[in-house]
């Protein structure tokens, strides 16, 4: 549905200097998913979505929709943003004031360049008024709505026009925490039921997680990774990716020799450990693993099992739905996670057990050397 090749994207700095913002970003979406730009403020991820939507005209690269190029650097091509027909909330939600719920969402159908009777708007803004919730609501004052409200009349004046693609910038940080969380739930459930083909551009790696059929994790204006949720939280390619998505423990280590199990054997910071790798290594080479919290596994008693590394517990901090342990294991702090239930004091020798598909293996001198 959506294709990006090779785009690059570049403008002038406050100095009169070339600044550039995207370097060869290319990504596909099928239809009817929602393809999530996720990284810091700075990496691009704006930059990328502006580029889509037509109201940034990129250096190079190419921009398709259905097969039809909005953008080709090489042939001279660039279809203005009111020509692509594509809806787009920002993380402002540039609420009309001085209209009402059913005025705001009608505001596209009446300002664009083809005319719609009275009839058909009434029926096309009521009908996305129902699919966000709204329906009870068209005679009300847009600002006397809450935020989670005026959120969704952002996305139904959006969807009024029937976009082929649905462009969201950061739509849910304005939002306190609990109604975020909701609106998650109230956006995932409208892109399923509506069919959206959607791109979501956040810095918040839990919404990406929850939201995403597949996530672009970009960092200094390239994509570092893309895959699901689930790849890219379990399976980082990267430190950048591993240490952004969620909390890891970096653990250095050098390659003993292939595991008849599967795997390598390595001698790392804590012990001795099978790993698990996506590229072959060989004997002697330096890398750095990956291990998340919540799979270190705790234990008041020695395990009969591999991966097990002795320990001793530094502090504790509870958190209600569990407690992080910070254990001394080796010479390195170990970040472990555990359930509430599970209760040992400071000062307490403890064991740790780490499953080998859960040691994710880390091609990454540069990395490998800031562990130090």
């Amino acid at each position: 549905m959506l294709r990006v090749s090779n785009l690059y994207t570049e403008y002038p700095g406050d100095k009169g200097q070339v600044v550039k913002a995207t370097f060869d970003i290319s990504f596909e979406v099928p239809r009817g998913k929602l393809f999530t730009l996720l990284g810091p403020s700075g990496c691009g991820k704006t930059t990328t979505l502006r580029s889509i939507a037509g109201l940034e005209r990129p250096s190079a690269g190419e921009i398709a929709v259905d097969g039809v190029v909005v953008f080709s650097g090489e042939k001279g091509i660039f279809v203005p943003p009111n020509r692509r027909n594509f809806g787009m909330v920002f993380q402002s939600y540039a609420i009309w004031p001085h209209m009402n719920v059913f005025q705001n969402a009608a505001f596209p159908l009446e300002s664009g360049v083809r005319r719609h009777g009275r009839k058909e708007v009434e029926e096309k803004v009521m009908r996305v008024l129902t699919a966000v919730g709204l329906e009870e609501f068209a005679d009300r004052p847009a600002t006397k709505m809450s935020g989670g409200q005026q959120q969704r009349l952002a996305l139904a004046r959006a969807l009024v026009m029937e976009p082929k693609l649905l462009l969201l910038d950061e739509p849910l940080s304005n939002l306190d925490a609990k109604l975020r969380q909701k609106m998650r739930f109230e956006l995932k459930r409208m892109q399923r039921e509506l069919d959206l083909t959607t791109i979501y551009v956040t810095h918040d790696q839990s919404e990406a997680l929850a939201l995403s059929h597949e996530i672009a994790v970009m960092n200094a204006g390239r994509i570092v990774q893309v895959g699901s949720p689930r790849d890219i939280y379990e399976r980082p390619r990267d430190s950048f990716v591993a240490d952004f998505v969620g909390v890891s423990n970096f653990l250095r280590a050098t390659v003993l020799e292939p595991d008849p199990a599967g795997g390598y054997q390595v001698q790392s910071e804590i012990g001795r450990l099978r790993v698990s790798a996506c590229d072959p290594l060989v004997r002697g080479q330096e890398v750095l693993l990956s291990v998340r919290p919540e799979e270190v596994e705790l234990s008041a008693h020695p395990v009969e099992a591999e991966n097990v590394i002795p320990g001793k517990v530094d502090a504790k901090v509870f958190l209600g739905e569990s407690t992080d342990y910070q254990i001394r294991a080796g010479g390195r702090e170990v970040l472990a996670r555990a359930h509430p239930s599970f209760n040992v004091l400071a000062g307490t020798q403890i064991y740790l057990r780490i499953r080998p598909e859960k040691c994710i293996t880390i091609v990454d001198r540069q990395a490998y050397k800031q562990a130090a």
